[in-house]
C-alpha cells in the first residue's frame, strides 16, 4: 500500500522556501563559525560579542551553537514540512508563519534603525560603527529577507492538500 502524497508544491513556493532556507542557513553558519572562534565579520555584530567571546569562550561557544541550531531548524523546518509533510502538517505551518513575521519585522526594524543612526537622523550613545554597518547592511536585512521569503513561500503553498493519513 502506498503512502498518500500531498498535492504538488508549486514551483514558486518551492523556490521561495529554498531561498528562505538558504538565508537562514547563512545566519546559522556564521553563528557556528563564530562559536568555533572564527572572527570574520564578527565585528559587524558588535564589540560586546567579541568581548564576551574573549572573556567567556566556553559559554559564548555554547550559546552560539544553540543559536546556530535554532536558526538551522527554523530555516529547514518549513522546507521539510512542505516537501515531506510532517504529521500535523497544517499545525507545523503556524510556527513558520509566526517565525516569518518575526524575522521580517525584527530585521526590517533593526536595519532601518541602524540606517537612521548611521545617517545621523537618530542619535545614540553607541559608537560601534562596524556593528551599525553590519546591522544596517547585512545581518538585519538578511533576517528581513529570510522572513519575507518564508512568508512568500507559505503564501504560495496555501490551499495545498496534505495527505489524508493524519498529516492534515
Amino acid at each position: 500500500m502506498t503512502t498518500p502524497r500531498p498535492s504538488p508544491l508549486k514551483s514558486s513556493a518551492r523556490a521561495l522556501l529554498w531561498l528562505a532556507a538558504a538565508c537562514g542557513l547563512v545566519h546559522a553558519a556564521f553563528s557556528a563559525y563564530w562559536a568555533f572562534g572564527g572572527l570574520w565579520l564578527a565585528e559587524t555584530v558588535g564589540q560586546w560579542a567579541l568581548d564576551w567571546y574573549r572573556s567567556a569562550p566556553a559559554s559564548a561557544m555554547a550559546v552560539l551553537l544553540v543559536i546556530a541550531g535554532v536558526k538551522a531548524v527554523v530555516a529547514l523546518g518549513p522546507l521539510i514540512n512542505e516537501h515531506r509533510p510532517l504529521p500535523g502538517y497544517r499545525w507545523w505551518r503556524v510556527p513558520g508563519w509566526l517565525g516569518g513575521a518575526v524575522l521580517l519585522l525584527y530585521g526590517a526594524a533593526n536595519a532601518v534603525g541602524a540606517w537612521l543612526v548611521l545617517a545621523g537622523v537618530v542619535s545614540t550613545t553607541s559608537s560601534d560603527r562596524p556593528a551599525l554597518i553590519g546591522h544596517a547592511a547585512l545581518w538585519d536585512p538578511l533576517f528581513a529577507l529570510w522572513g519575507a521569503l518564508l512568508l512568500g513561500g507559505l503564501t504560495a503553498s496555501r490551499g495545498r492538500r496534505a495527505p489524508a493519513s493524519g498529516a492534515a
